[in-house]
């Protein structure tokens, strides 16, 4: 049996003083990182997660937010959502094992735009299933930091194959 990855929780700083979605701290992730850059889990996205660093273009963004459904971290998903899309709450299903992520193309969303897309694919085993999630990402700049907002429309938005 696969075991998911360890998890690591951060709790937003607009709810660590009120309490809202305070989590049990758990072990930080260690190796390297899932997003797949090669690089050490707090030497890339580690550091975003835990609020020592924002993410430069979209596409960081974007893998920062794939890594943070790796080690379960909804407060860092929720803090990088746009406000105007973003759910009150995020429950993140234990058993979801993401796999892979594949970029597929970028349309601007660099450190000087204010808008940007990503299209990806994140692989992923769930209740002995493999699938791909395949989603074009729209992402906007607010104040030099980068959110996401939501699937591309007409995109081949939110397909899920599985094989």
């Amino acid at each position: 049996m696969i075991r998911p990855p360890e998890r690591t929780t951060v709790t937003p700083p607009a709810a660590a003083s009120t309490g809202a979605d305070a989590q049990p701290e758990q072990p930080p992730f260690r190796g390297n990182c899932p997003c797949l850059s090669g690089e050490q889990y707090a030497d890339c996205c580690g550091r975003f997660h835990a609020g020592e660093a924002e993410a430069p273009t979209a596409e960081q963004l974007m893998r920062s937010r794939y890594s943070a459904f790796v080690v379960l971290d909804a407060g860092y998903l929720l803090r990088t959502w746009h406000p105007e899309t973003r759910p009150a709450s995020l429950d993140l299903d234990p058993d979801m094992q993401w796999r892979r992520l594949d970029i597929v193309s970028t349309g601007r969303g660099g450190p000087l735009d204010t808008e940007g897309t990503v299209e990806f694919k994140a692989h992923f085993r769930h209740d002995g299933e493999r699938g791909v999630h395949h989603e074009t990402s729209r992402f906007r700049r607010i104040d030099r930091r980068w959110y996401y907002l939501d699937e591309a429309a007409g995109a081949e938005a939110d397909a899920v194959e599985f094989g």
